[in-house]
């Protein structure tokens, strides 16, 4: 036997459409109130980005280029705290335009300086380097881990020292979308040198033959027998 349906009744359009109307009517006010509010806020934030963000990154960047000159010329002291005639230094750059991409960078140029004085402060150099947000899209953020990885190193912290080295090796290898023959192999080595002072000499043989067996066109693939050697 068929199945037998019941029949619906028919929808009221000029129902549904005043029962809109009224729900309208009812939260009317709270209703435009909410979009207004929403204008006013994507509107504010376009004005805040053209009128105050983009200036301050041209004036933080304008600051911060005075103090490279001087850490070009290895005169880390003035690249830090300034020269008191138009420099004002990177801390106080990392400090007044923090939020900025030169704010950013500056607190990797301070660590930096920090770790090259002639007598390096490596509390202040970690502080500084840790502070500074590497970047996905160039090589500087491999860079920076790697300097991290020796600030953590020099300040007995072994395994954040190692984890560093490893971030700055994988953050080399994905710039180059694949592999890269310089950084990677050589922070894979330096993490694997801390392992072994750790006593892990099995992680650090591993990560010895990963360096033979997948930069293989690198400089470090010419002297990486003698650690797996030693690690055996």
């Amino acid at each position: 036997m068929a199945k037998k349906f019941e029949q619906t009744s028919p929808v009221d359009v000029n129902e549904t459409i005043s029962k809109s109307e009224a729900f309208f009517n009812k939260y009317k006010k709270a209703i435009i109130t909410t979009i207004v509010a929403i204008i006013v806020i994507i509107a504010g934030f376009m004005l805040w980005k053209q009128y105050v963000v983009k200036p301050r990154e041209a004036e933080a960047s304008t600051v911060l280029a005075k103090a490279e000159q001087y850490m070009m010329m290895q005169q880390y002291d003035k690249a830090l705290k300034g020269d008191g005639a138009g420099c004002i230094g990177f801390l106080k750059v990392a400090s007044d335009y923090s939020g900025t991409d030169a704010g950013n960078l500056a607190n990797l140029y301070a660590g930096l300086c920090f770790a090259r004085q002639e007598k390096a402060d490596w509390k202040q150099a970690l502080q500084y380097l840790k502070e500074y947000e590497p970047s996905k899209e160039s090589l500087i953020g491999a860079f920076s881990q790697f300097a991290l990885g020796n600030a953590y190193a020099n300040n007995d912290q072994l395994d954040d020292a190692v984890n560093a080295f490893k971030k700055a090796a994988e953050l080399a290898d994905n710039q180059a979308e694949g592999v890269n023959n310089s950084i990677a192999p050589r922070a894979l080595i330096e993490a694997g040198i801390i392992l072994e002072k750790q006593g892990k000499k099995a992680e650090a043989n591993e990560i010895y033959v990963n360096v033979k067996k997948t930069y293989v066109a690198s400089p470090a693939f010419q002297e990486i027998d003698k650690y797996i050697e030693r690690t055996k």
